[in-house]
């Protein structure tokens, strides 16, 4: 039920450049617009960074495992090696699986994370277009929060550092079926790797009344060797 994530992991480093444009067109528009020139350096210089990023994250392989609880305990749990293959796309290949038969709800509160991680630039740009937007700066990071991305009433919060260039924070509100009852958090934890090339670390998403959780997890990092 994760392979959908296989087709979508291109798309984070299409966001983040997306969030330098929003944030810097947001930031124009409440405040004097900067010289022509200056604003395409700065461009420029984000799309080098991200198209770097992308490049030295194919030359890797890693560990991803997917862990779903229920009342704290385990029902579900996958591990995949993944890496990028020849065509430039993501591959994966199962390590290990294991899992119970209560499946039904589990599944559809997992299947949020497909539809929010990574998320769609496309999507992004009509939420915003829609709805509008909340545009945030404290400590140096930039905070887009947009409404009804997936469904109605959700909220997606991406926080990005203008400095380094890079998305630091990812955040939603949501639900599995109702609002209230079926109340969904989600949060991406971005780290490091010692080259300074940045991921999604850990992605945790959190159904609190019906005491669930999805824990997403990229680990063992190591070259490749291509």
């Amino acid at each position: 039920m994760f392979a959908t994530r296989e087709m979508k992991s291109e798309i984070w480093i299409r966001l983040a450049f997306l969030m330098a444009l929003v944030c810097i067109a947001a930031f124009a528009g409440g405040k004097p617009a900067a010289p022509q020139s200056d604003s395409e350096d700065k461009l420029g210089a984000i799309k080098q960074s991200l198209a770097q990023n992308r490049g030295v994250l194919k030359t890797y392989r890693w560990t991803e495992t997917t862990e779903i609880t229920l009342k704290g305990e385990v029902k579900e749990l996958e591990q995949k090696q993944v890496r990028y293959g020849p065509d430039g796309k993501v591959q994966k290949s199962t390590i290990s699986s294991t899992s119970s038969p209560e499946q039904t709800y589990l599944e559809r509160a997992a299947a949020l994370v497909d539809e929010y991680v990574p998320p769609d630039p496309l999507k992004i740009q009509a939420s915003a277009a829609a709805k509008g937007m909340a545009v945030q700066s404290e400590e140096g990071l930039v905070t887009l929060t947009i409404r009804d991305y997936f469904k109605p009433g959700d909220t997606l919060a991406l926080g990005f550092d203008p400095n380094v260039k890079q998305l630091r924070s990812y955040k939603v509100n949501s639900y599995v079926d109702k609002p209230i009852e079926d109340a969904v958090t989600l949060d991406v934890t971005f780290g490091s790797l010692p080259d300074g090339t940045n991921y999604p670390q850990q992605t945790v998403l959190d159904v609190n009344a019906k005491k669930v959780r999805v824990k997403i997890t990229n680990s063992e990092y190591s070259k490749t060797g291509l």
